[in-house]
């Protein structure tokens, strides 16, 4: 028998209205979100929280106070145990959650896995695609924060994943017939976005949330039509593109409604219930998108659990301390990743 830790990495979310100023402020401390010095980035995270409150309480005060992405997270963590001890029932295996910018932080759940003594850890972000500003942001917290035993196994990215894949087509399927099957709407995948200046730095996030939306689409059939875009733009940077409104106003001047996809999200939270449900559902009736239809995110469905299970044993089974993709690898010139800093 083996004792295995899972460690789900996900960004967190305030859960209550006094949290939001302090998840703001972890937020925008985090040099991987802005990379000045820490004499400047401090002061500067320190200013960005306290002028964007006001909107952040209001937003967060639109779904109730909170975010729930803490709760989400908890269950899908309590859904991939369940599975887990299915898989491997002569195994102990539990599965903790660590978060970037609220709690539980990663110094909290390091301690919890390190009393629980485990044999094996596999360090899972909830990142399906790669990028400096996530995954990498919460696996050197983690590298930081743990001192206990285990050996170490990593799945870096899960972006081309066959259950991945599977589950968001479910899903897509599943809210465009509640929605009555309409005819006439575009498929809009729909990605938080990223500065132009960290994409062209090498990092692979925007090449892999093209190959994750063209897996999806595949498995949808030829007969969808479908774009990929981004939301959640902050501050002066260039931003990837095309934006979410970009595509949604172009699909409402060509006579299409939109269904719209959260390709690279996995639970809900300010971005999905506030951007998608109200902001852009707003904007698709303004320039007449409609109908306007959201799929959830993918949260705990039971395909999804799944996925992360078979990752799970995947990366146990591969044996050897490491680093490992969830399938295959990135171009060449995508070198700001995990695998390729382990092996060059």
């Amino acid at each position: 028998m083996s004792r295995i830790a899972v460690v789900l990495f996900n960004l967190g979310g305030p859960d209550s209205p006094r949290a939001i100023r302090p998840f703001l402020r972890n937020l925008f401390s985090d040099p991987a979100i802005v990379g000045a010095p820490t004499p400047v980035r401090l002061p500067l995270a320190e200013m960005i929280s306290r002028t964007r409150l006001k909107l952040a309480k209001a937003n967060y005060g639109a779904i109730g106070g909170a975010s729930p992405l803490g709760r989400e997270t908890e269950a899908q963590a309590s859904a991939l145990a369940g599975r887990l001890a299915s898989l491997r029932p002569q195994d102990e295996a539990r599965v903790f959650v660590a978060m970037r910018y609220w709690r539980p932080f990663a110094e909290e759940t390091a301690r919890a896995v390190a009393a629980f003594a485990p044999d094996e850890i596999v360090l899972t972000p909830l990142y399906p695609q790669y990028s400096t500003t996530t995954t990498e942001s919460s696996l050197g917290a983690w590298s930081k924060a743990y001192r206990g035993p285990g050996r170490q196994h990593t799945f870096c990215c899960y972006f081309d994943d066959e259950r991945l894949a599977e589950a968001h087509a479910g899903l897509i399927r599943r809210a465009w017939e509640t929605a009555g099957s309409p005819a006439g709407v575009r498929l809009l995948f729909s990605a938080h976005g990223l500065p132009e200046r960290i994409s062209a730095s090498g990092d692979p996030y925007r090449w892999q949330v093209e190959q994750t939306c063209a897996k999806v689409a595949a498995r949808l059939g030829p007969e969808w039509d479908w774009r990929v875009c981004y939301q959640s733009r902050v501050g002066p940077l260039r931003w990837i593109g095309p934006s979410t409104t970009e595509e949604i106003e172009a699909a409402g001047a060509e006579g299409f409604g939109v269904i719209i996809d959260p390709i690279a999200f996995v639970s809900e939270h300010v971005e999905t219930l506030v951007e998608l449900d109200r902001d852009y559902a707003a904007f698709a009736t303004r320039v007449g998108a409609d109908p306007y239809i959201r799929v959830p995110t993918l949260r705990d469905d039971e395909v999804f659990i799944e996925s992360l299970a078979q990752l799970v044993i995947k990366a146990l089974a591969d044996g050897e301390e490491g680093v490992r993709p969830g399938a295959g690898r990135c171009p060449a010139g995508l070198t700001r990743c995990a695998l390729k800093a382990r092996t060059a």
